[in-house]
């Protein structure tokens, strides 16, 4: 089998008529931060530079704003003067350059703008916004499609290949669609030819002013998820009206950014939505491409395959990996950096209005900041723990062209990682060891397994650095009878040591405690990773979208244990999970009747269980276990004091992620210091 030819027709050219797409791979629009800054835009360039590179089909940018009040955030990215334009040359000539095609993502936030202009089809507030929205006017209404239009224009002059126009995810154009968020009595509202009215004339303005050799894609919603979202027969005539006035190809999106199912997190079956995509392609004649939860070749090839859809749309996994398309190409799938669907980096950061990256690529968003250069200086480097931190250190370190050895008291790599991989939902994160076991091969790093080295070793092996990734070890809480036989911890639960109970207490209530939940309520009895039919039924998804939106009632939750998760401090448990997937394992518990407390004042442990007071009320849990995941302290005893490292011929010892700080276990930390560190040595 020659390279690329286990996925041909993924690799295969896509003839848009005027245009030909070099593969049916598209990158689809990531919002970094970048584009929000004018001064940023020579990193926005050398982060599209880089994918165009890798030889992707088709890139479109994060969001740009066509006026002030589709704004995501205040003086957010928007291209609605001429003098906006060289800035954005930048980018297009840097995708250009590469052989790439590129187009601009017109994004109107309606009312998820966290800005005080925003605007939607009537007055109704967002959950996600502290803005409540004026509604539009006939006059504001007519200004609006004005604004696409000559932002349309705009991107046209500035090099781009075309524009994508945002009509998903619930942003202004799908909240004209759908009644829950169009409630107006005019031309603008009420049946869905009237609701339609925006979208179809902004697209027919936008191909009159652009003319016909210009791509228009329209990220179209197939699937609303929230109630008083639109009919399968309403998203059918929409996309078709949009075909008729000059729709290049449609790109698909999944639910509102308000709706309660996950939709891309790491616990979504991969191409859970696929099929939905496909169902549009048979309705309309240009082309359609699929999107959410496909990372990996062998899902995109089988879609394409089938004539299900023309096209994949994939955002993270160019964030993980920008050669995603080149190493299909080649046949080096082995070797792909693939997304975990963690939210971490990227759509956390993007909601916290930080720069995204990528927990498992820390380069991405950086690539001009954080280099991999080859040392003038070639330097002996011993790395000691196999986790996160210690691979990363390890594979960047030798790229850079040191020697470095790999030290593991384990018999295999992987450290946390291979404890989160064993929680329902996270069986993504096997892929991040099959990637970096693969990377540190080919960097030539030596890997010495089931060696707990001392400090003594270290130093008589002559190694000018010595980077420690040892890690944590769980802390034991100092409550009256934590020795007690029903006392385990995360690590014992996690690893399989010990055969659980059917009622267990969870004295923590962090992330760490929030996967012990969900591990122990899920039945051995359903293979892992969940098969589709039954992520549905557990999350209320009709890919039939016989029901408005595509929401049906889900499945009774059969819990297999009776939890509790209690933390000692005040405030919501899980608070501090992240912003787009925290809310995920929150309902998973809600659902499964686990008791969440907070202010737990433990007060010992026996036989009859664990006693707390609650808002000054005593009670025993009844449990047959219960679970530390009360937070860990660094593993850090090889780390010399000052005086040891100022002795002749000692190296240099650095400390890296929960060997440094443990205070939670923080993969995306752990990653980025390993690669930083390295890089700087």
């Amino acid at each position: 089998m020659t390279p690329g030819t286990a996925h041909p027709h993924l690799l295969q050219p896509l003839d848009l008529g005027f245009t030909t797409l070099k593969n049916r791979v598209i990158m689809g629009s990531m919002h970094t931060g970048l584009e929000d800054r004018f001064y940023n835009y020579p990193k926005l360039a050398a982060y599209f530079r880089e994918r165009a590179k890798g030889g992707v089909g088709l890139i479109v940018t994060g969001g740009i704003s066509p006026n002030r009040q589709g704004w995501l955030l205040p003086f957010g990215g928007t291209l609605n003067s001429i003098f906006d334009v060289r800035n954005h040359r930048q980018v297009t000539d840097a995708v250009h350059e590469e052989g790439g095609k590129i187009l601009m993502q017109i994004l109107h936030s309606g009312r998820y703008g966290y800005q005080p202009f925003v605007v939607s089809a009537s007055a109704k507030k967002s959950p996600i916004s502290l803005f409540k929205p004026k509604a539009l006017s006939e006059r504001g209404i007519q200004a609006t499609i004005r604004a696409y239009v000559r932002c349309a224009e705009l991107a046209r002059k500035a090099g781009y290949d075309g524009v994508e126009i945002m009509g998903s995810e619930g942003y202004l154009l799908n909240q004209f669609l759908c009644a829950r968020t169009n409630q107006r009595t005019d031309r603008w509202g009420g049946s869905i030819e009237n609701r339609m009215r925006l979208p179809v004339e902004i697209v027919r303005q936008v191909r009159a002013k652009v003319g016909p050799n210009f791509i228009l894609m329209y990220r179209h919603s197939v699937l609303d998820l929230v109630e008083g979202g639109n009919s399968w027969d309403e998203v059918v005539a929409v996309a078709q009206a949009l075909e008729k006035v000059g729709v290049t190809l449609f790109n698909t999106g999944i639910g509102w950014h308000e709706a309660r199912i996950p939709t891309i997190v790491t616990s979504v079956p991969r191409a859970a939505f696929a099929s939905v995509a496909a169902r549009l392609r048979q309705a309309v004649s240009v082309p359609v491409a699929a999107s959410n939860r496909i990372n990996m070749p062998d899902e995109a090839e089988a879609l394409i395959a089938s004539g299900g859809v023309d096209m994949v749309s994939m955002a993270r996994p160019f964030l993980a990996d920008p050669q995603w398309v080149n190493k299909v190409a080649s046949g080096r799938v082995d070797e792909i950096n693939t997304c975990i669907g963690c939210n971490q980096a990227c759509l956390d950061h993007t909601f916290a209005n930080q720069r995204a990256s990528c927990l498992v690529n820390p380069r991405a968003g950086f690539e001009t900041e954080l280099v991999y250069r080859q040392t003038t200086q070639k330097k002996r480097v011993a790395v000691v723990g196999a986790g996160p931190a210690g691979m990363s250190a390890a594979a960047v370190a030798a790229e850079c062209g040191h020697a470095v050895t790999l030290f593991d008291s384990s018999e295999s790599l992987g450290g946390q990682f291979k404890v989160a991989m064993q929680v329902p939902g996270k069986e993504e994160f096997v892929q991040t060891l099959r990637y970096f076991t693969r990377r540190l091969e080919q960097a030539g790093v030596k890997i010495r397994l089931k060696q707990r080295v001392t400090r003594a070793q270290l130093t008589a092996k002559s190694f000018d650095e010595v980077i420690l990734a040892t890690g944590i070890v769980p802390r034991r809480p100092s409550i009256p009878g934590v020795d007690h036989a029903k006392v385990v911890t995360y690590l014992d639960v996690l690893q399989r040591k010990v055969t659980i109970g059917k009622r267990v207490a969870i004295i923590g209530a962090g992330g760490i405690g929030f996967d012990v939940g969900e591990f122990l309520l899920h039945d051995p009895a359903v293979a892992l990773p969940v098969p589709l039919a039954h992520w549905c039924q557990e999350w209320g998804v009709d890919l039939q979208a016989q029901s408005n939106g595509g929401l049906v009632p889900a499945a009774p939750a059969q819990p297999y244990r009776q939890l509790f998760l209690l933390q000692r401090k005040a405030g919501k448990p899980g608070a501090g999970l992240g912003k787009t997937s925290g809310w995920v394992h929150r309902a998973v518990l809600q659902r499964n009747g686990v008791e969440m407390l907070s202010e737990v004042e433990y007060t010992r442990i026996d036989d009859a269980g664990l006693h707390i007071r609650v808002n000054g009320v005593d009670r025993v849990l009844e449990v047959d276990h219960i679970v530390l995941c009360a937070g860990q302290e660094p593993l850090a005893e090889l780390m010399p004091d000052a005086a040891a490292q100022a002795l002749p011929g000692t190296p240099t010892f650095h400390r890296i992620g929960g060997a440094a700080l443990a205070s939670e276990l923080d993969a995306k930390r752990a990653i980025r210091e390993g690669a930083v560190l390295a890089a700087s040595l």
